[in-house]
């Protein structure tokens, strides 16, 4: 009889999980809905900071989904809207943030570091190369 109960309960749960959606936000549009989600997931909470805002619950991310929105019915582009937030909140707010030269360095980190990554291997193997290159020929022990 416990089992049926648990079933029923863990059923229950599962039916009404669409409820507890972080963002029930339906546009009547279906193009305006798709970018509705695109941005949305594209923009940062800035409290959460690790999370998009379509998938924070803090009070924080539903104003920012809340501007989106409007912006989206005010007829503003992606581009337009991506502006505002940076205006407001600066490029931390943009999870792939846009190549300007004050963040130039975020961009060229990854190749700087293989660069000085394959430096560094090239100067190991030359070294040991001349060190066993050096070598006499009865140093390893053997007749």
């Amino acid at each position: 009889m416990i089992r049926t109960g648990q079933v029923l309960v863990l059923t229950a749960l599962l039916a009404c999980a669409a409820a507890w959606a972080v963002d029930p936000t339906h546009l009547a549009d279906p193009k305006l809905q798709a970018r509705y989600v695109a941005l949305t997931h594209e923009l940062r909470c800035m409290q959460c900071q690790n999370e998009s805002i379509a998938d924070s619950p803090v009070d924080l991310a539903a104003d920012l989904r809340r501007s989106v929105r409007e912006l989206l019915e005010q007829g503003k582009s992606d581009a337009e809207i991506r502006a505002w937030m940076v205006a407001r909140y600066g490029d931390f707010i943009l999870f792939r943030p846009r190549f300007i030269w004050r963040n130039a360095w975020l961009w060229s980190a990854p190749l700087v570091l293989l660069a000085i990554g394959v430096l560094v291997s090239w100067r190991i193997v030359r070294t040991r190369a001349a060190l066993v290159a050096a070598e006499p020929d009865g140093a390893d022990g053997e007749p």
